[in-house]
């Protein structure tokens, strides 16, 4: 037997094996058991719109405040991991190094409960928002300053050295000349990190909050447990998909494009 023939046969009898698998588990399937619990059109349809017009809404803001204040703080990072003056490097890699490290639910809880036990009579600012923003911000912006890095330091040394050449600073340069060329390269990784962000604002759940600032997962967790019933869960994850799905396309076009451009 020649050997595309028996590749194909190879690839043929997985294909066969994985549709009786799934018509196998598709036959001793409890399907009315399922719908009820996990596919109720009533409990499903009792989550519109408020499913939208508050969690899917929170969600998002929520995203982008963290993202906001992670790629600012992320900035200066890199900036400070790169700089000649060792204490700043040493700062910039510590903090990297730490918030890597720690799980985002801890520092979230650190920020929320932590510091104003820590010093009595001071509070964060924003309620739910300002809490989860700085927790997630913060953790969010040692994985951002390790691409902006990456990023500023595959841009050409030359265009410094160009830019440096015609009289600009060195300040000059790098706002101007660099930081714009590495933000184009780093704009893939960037934005999976906010659809990261997307599903790490799942962990607010342990914040609180009111019935206007619930965000998904807390909006799908609470409403099965009045409803004794998982249709939320499958719900939000339906809403997730639709927030994550065109996110995760648009990062595989701007790669694509990124490789036709090199």
């Amino acid at each position: 037997m020649k050997k595309r023939t028996r590749q194909k046969l190879i690839r043929w009898t997985l294909y066969l094996v994985l549709v009786a698998g799934v018509a196998v588990l598709g036959l001793v399937a409890d399907w009315p058991t399922i719908q009820r619990v996990f596919f109720n059109p009533q409990i499903a349809a009792d989550m519109f719109p408020a499913v939208f017009t508050i969690a899917a809404k929170n969600t998002l803001i929520y995203t982008f405040a963290a993202f906001a204040f992670g790629l600012v703080l992320a900035l200066f990072l890199a900036l400070m991991k790169r700089s000649s003056i060792k204490p700043y490097r040493w700062i910039a890699i510590t903090y990297i190094e730490l918030f890597r490290g720690l799980p985002a639910l801890v520092t979230i809880i650190f920020i929320a409960f932590a510091i104003p036990i820590a010093f009595p009579g001071t509070s964060i600012p924003g309620g739910t928002l300002g809490k989860g923003t700085i927790g997630l911000g913060i953790v969010a912006a040692a994985y951002m300053a390790e691409t902006i890095r990456a990023g500023i330091e595959a841009v050409p040394r030359g265009q410094m050295e160009a830019a440096r050449s015609l009289g600009m600073s060195h300040g000059a340069a790098l706002r101007y000349i660099v930081l714009p060329q590495a933000f184009r390269i780093i704009i893939p990784p960037l934005t999976n990190e906010l659809v990261l962000l997307i599903k790490d604002t799942s962990l607010f759940f342990v914040i609180g909050g009111t019935i206007t600032s619930k965000e998904l997962t807390k909006f799908g967790r609470d409403l099965m447990s009045s409803t004794f019933n998982a249709t939320p869960l499958i719900v939000i994850a339906v809403v997730y998909l639709i927030i994550t799905l065109p996110l995760t396309r648009a990062v595989a076009q701007l790669e694509k494009r990124a490789a036709r451009a090199r």
